[in-house]
């Protein structure tokens, strides 16, 4: 019975035949998983540092995009709370969460604002 269940696990017939070695059995799991951390889990992480580093380098003037679609130019940035004042139109200014900028369109030379405001 032990047998039966063993090669059920190890794909091996169960009749007196010889058992495979379980080391290369492992061998495609452990190519498997090494090709998901090299093709999608590695450049997702990097992809993410890169992000980071965009939405820190952000200061106002900048014109941006947000996920919702919304253009406009950041008013002011409050460190603190991690968000964005966006201002889209000449009265209207809206307040982001600084995760929700999709992408920078033009960053125009201006102070990087680290105070709230």
């Amino acid at each position: 019975m032990h047998n039966h269940i063993l090669s059920l696990f190890l794909f091996a017939s169960p009749a007196g035949g010889q058992m495979p070695n379980q080391l290369i059995q492992l061998v495609p799991l452990v190519l498997i998983f090494i090709v998901f951390y090299f093709f999608m889990i590695r450049p997702q992480q990097k992809k993410q540092k890169d992000r980071e580093k965009v939405l820190d380098s952000l200061k106002r003037g900048d014109k941006i995009v947000t996920i919702g679609g919304v253009h406009g130019t950041v008013a002011g940035i409050d460190t603190d709370k991690k968000t964005v004042l966006v201002q889209v139109s000449d009265t209207t200014k809206i307040k982001f969460d600084r995760t929700a900028i999709a992408n920078i369109d033009k960053q125009e030379s201006g102070d990087k604002l680290t105070t709230k405001e």
